[in-house]
């Protein structure tokens, strides 16, 4: 259909236009999926936090997209409207000067007792929205049904959630009822508030194809616009849709119910993410990994658009933007921004929707606001909240411990609120979705520290730890050095201020250390020296130089006879002289930094050397020998080399100090241990001789809430991608 018309040309930034806004928004779905209901306001812990709202408010977002959920308030019934949890928020919210965005159904399919499938959903959507209109009659600005397409297409054409159809006719029959329902909310919103405004969000992304697949995309990238299409009054005669709507059921009379364009939004969100845009290859061959999707007519591979280097530069927020802009001509708003990825990729991707929507503003686009979405993180996204698996994604604060942490995100979105600008050493490099090892065939690019702008200084270049993190910042995109002995001696302290001063760095990481545990009694002044002494001097170095440090400490601190997993305020009791060095060093550190990390792990366990428990035992096994020497019950927490570096890092970048204890969540015997990864890796656990009574239980929990998966998901990761692993195949 012929697009709105627009200004020849690009015009110049609107006269008057205010300055770009920050919003936000709380990750707030509610979804059926089977019998199973999911809500993520009570899975991130934000149900139970009032003190959310202070926290989010100090950000200086102007505007919230906040949830008054109609299966919260109407759960038992649609006479029975409990607004207990939601008066006191938003009346902080009012005293805060921040404006509210009602949201009254985020991707479900309303309480219990109606469905998507109940032809009476929008005349009880309205009679709610009303009853919340009379509540408060303050709010002016609505979002009745978010992203009314894509729930459409998860519960009815993929079937993910409730009423799980998968057909067309469903998705379009659901479409419509939704909007419908958005029609009816804003009849009754607007009886009560006239001036009420209209947003409506939804998720615009385009799909590229190959020529065989043209007329795939050219058919989604026709959909994307159906449900601003239908509420704006053009789905008439013409429309790519009318007749295809009303042959899968959806009749003349409900369609033509919209051609008056009184549910025309006010405001468009374009809600934009990195997996967004696809690309549909039918060469299948060149995707050996993705399973498949089949159209009836040709099967290919659903894969995103910003790997593939021949649409990459018609990808992304501005373009988006652009085109909802010259379709519609209605001010827009990007109505979610998140990533669920490291600390650094999400403020670069906050950074780039922010340059970009300040782009497409100088063109003339009336674009208002940057919405940050996920404020208090998410949980399952990545399976569409299919599965439990626990993954949570940190937003601008980290809701994992017993109180709000805010992250870098959230420092960057308060730079941002306040002037529109922004600064942090990790920001000097692109996101990597604007980095070669992007695209599909040059993913496995070699690491180097050279990647420009201002670096992470990491001492311990010989050893696991520091070699784990030269290759995760490589991953990640951040610039490093990590230096020999030779180039930094931590137990010089000469050695050490010159390596500063030479490498400039914005933060040290010291993944040096005195490790043989065992060789410690026999060499405790070498042991001291290096754990101790050179661990202390780097925090002075640091504080001198005004940089953030980070070193390592170890379980052995504990002796392991408190009976529970210690946590970071326990009493020290170090057992041996490798324990004292490092109860020492911490102590020593923090006096002479009070602002460094200490990060107090474990024995760990990783994918890319030999230098470790698992591999040595695994090794074993294959050669068919009986293990006899792995007896010990003492009860300890391995660590996954790859969570720990990311974690850490993901800490440092958070500006956090003071102990941390970072381990992967579990707790086993060195003998379960054993006899865990014989199991799987396909060897008799029998060949493990029993083991006695545990004397000890040194393992590690945290007081912060645990930052690590599951350590029998890491032991599954560890096995899944060995290198050393599998050269012994």
């Amino acid at each position: 259909m012929t697009p709105s018309p627009r200004a020849e040309g690009r015009r110049p930034a609107l006269l008057g236009m205010p300055p770009l806004e920050l919003w936000g928004g709380i990750e707030c779905t509610v979804v059926r999926v089977g019998n199973d209901w999911r809500d993520q306001l009570a899975e991130t812990g934000h149900w139970d936090r009032p003190g959310d709202i202070d926290a989010i408010a100090a950000l200086g977002i102007k505007a919230i997209r906040f949830p008054i959920l109609w299966e919260h308030v109407a759960r038992e019934g649609p006479e029975t409207l409990d607004f207990s949890w939601h008066d006191p928020r938003l009346e902080r919210l009012r005293a805060h000067g921040i404006r509210v965005i009602a949201g009254l159904v985020h991707h479900g399919s309303g309480p219990a007792w109606t469905s998507l499938d109940d032809p009476a959903w929008p005349t009880q959507l309205a009679t709610y929205a009303a009853a919340v209109a009379q509540r408060y009659p303050w709010i002016d600005l609505w979002t009745p049904v978010n992203e009314p397409l894509t729930t459409a297409r998860f519960s009815c054409l993929y079937g993910h959630w409730h009423p799980h159809r998968r057909r067309m006719s469903a998705t379009l029959k659901a479409l419509t009822t939704q909007c419908e329902g958005i029609a009816a909310a804003m009849r009754a919103v607007r009886a009560i508030s006239p001036a009420a405004q209209l947003l409506v969000t939804e998720d615009f992304g385009r799909v590229f194809s190959t020529p065989a697949l043209a007329y795939q995309a050219d058919h989604e990238n026709e959909r994307r616009w159906l449900s601003i299409d239908l509420l704006a009054g053009r789905i008439r005669d013409g429309h790519p849709f009318f007749d295809w709507m009303q042959r899968d059921g959806v009749s003349l009379e409900r369609l033509t119910a919209f051609h008056d364009g009184a549910t025309t939004p006010d405001l468009i969100g374009v809600d934009h993410y990195l997996t967004s845009e696809r690309f549909l290859d039918d060469r299948l061959d060149r995707h050996p990994d993705v399973a498949p999707g089949d159209n009836g007519r040709h099967r290919y591979a659903d894969i995103e658009a910003v790997r593939m280097p021949d649409v990459a530069a018609q990808v992304g927020t501005a373009e988006r933007l652009r085109e909802v802009w010259d379709r519609y001509n209605i001010p827009l708003i990007v109505g979610e921004v998140h990533h669920g990825c490291t600390r650094e990729e999400q403020a670069r991707w906050l950074l780039d929707v922010w340059r970009d929507a300040e782009t497409v503003r100088a063109e003339g686009v009336d674009l208002r606001a940057v919405t940050l979405w996920a404020l208090v993180g998410a949980v399952d996204w990545r399976s569409l909240l299919i599965r439990r698996d626990g993954h949570y994604e940190a937003g601008a604060f980290d809701a994992r411990g017993p109180t709000l942490r805010r992250t870098l995100v959230g420092d960057l979105a308060e730079k941002l609120a306040r002037d529109g600008t922004a600064d942090h050493p990790v920001l000097d490099q692109p996101g990597w979705w604007h980095r070669p090892g992007r695209f599909y065939a040059t993913r496995d690019a070699p690491a180097d520290d050279r990647l420009p702008g201002r670096k992470l200084l990491i001492t311990g270049a010989t050893g696991t730890l520091g070699q784990a993190f030269a290759r995760i910042c490589h991953h990640r995109g951040l610039a490093w050095r990590l230096t020999t002995r030779a180039e930094l001696d931590i137990t010089d302290r000469a050695s050490i201020a010159a390596a500063i001063e030479r490498e400039r760095p914005w933060a040290v990481i010291n993944a040096a250390g005195f490790v043989r545990t065992w060789e410690a009694e026999e060499r405790p002044d070498e042991c001291f020296a290096i754990n101790t002494r050179g661990a202390e001097q780097i925090a002075r170095a640091c504080r001198m130089a005004g940089i953030p440090y980070v070193t390592f400490s170890s379980d052995l601190v504990f002796d392991g006879q408190l009976g529970r997993p210690y946590l970071e305020a326990d009493q020290l009791s170090p057992q041996g002289a490798y324990g004292h060095s490092k109860a020492e060093a911490e102590a020593r550190v923090l006096a002479a930094n009070a602002d460094s990390l200490v990060i107090r792990t474990s024995t760990f366990f990783g994918p890319w050397d030999r230098h470790n428990f698992a591999y040595g035992l695994i090794e074993r096994l294959k050669r068919g020998e009986h293990i006899d020497d792995v007896g010990d019950q003492a009860i300890v927490s391995p660590t996954y080399v790859p969570d720990l570096v990311h974690a850490t890092l993901d800490l440092l970048l958070d500006h956090e100090t003071g102990i941390r204890h970072l381990a992967n969540a579990g707790e086993v015997s060195w003998h379960d241990l054993a006899r865990s990864l014989a199991e799987r890796t396909g060897h008799d656990p029998r060949r493990i001789s029993a083991a006695p009574v545990a004397a000890s239980n040194t393992s590690l929990s945290s007081g912060h809430g645990l930052a690590l998966r599951p350590l029998e998901i890491a032991l599954d990761d560890f096995i899944a991608h060995s290198r050393p692993l599998a050269e012994l195949a």
